[in-house]
């Protein structure tokens, strides 16, 4: 644990009235109860850049699928659920971009822009 990360566990246990070791045991039982909770939370930060550059890839290959689809539409076919699969794409891109703001501001020290 560096030094701001002390101070930050420090002042946590102040502002809760307890003592470090006693911030520290209820940290832990409530992480016990929820463990597939407390794995997402303490999911190193190179896990999750490495999750955002999976995103990145899987919307990439959604692009060529897309081109796929100009394609078959500029040779007369069909595709009537274009509009809402594109709607489902965007806001999906839009999540990962909200995502890699919010790893960014975390990592910054300061809340997402």
């Amino acid at each position: 644990m560096n030094d701001a990360e002390f101070a930050r566990f420090t002042k946590a246990a102040d502002q809760c009235a307890m003592s470090n070791a006693a911030f520290v045991a209820y940290a832990v039982d409530k992480a016990a109860r929820d463990l597939t909770r407390t794995a997402a939370e303490i999911a190193t930060e190179r896990e999750v850049i490495d999750e955002i550059f999976a995103a990145r890839r899987h919307l990439g290959r959604i692009h060529g699928l897309f081109n796929q689809v100009a394609k078959a539409l500029n040779s007369g076919s069909d595709a009537p659920h274009l509009d809402a699969t594109a709607q489902a794409v965007l806001g999906a891109a839009r999540r990962m971009e909200d995502a890699a703001d919010a790893l960014l501001a975390h990592r910054d020290g300061g809340a997402p822009a």
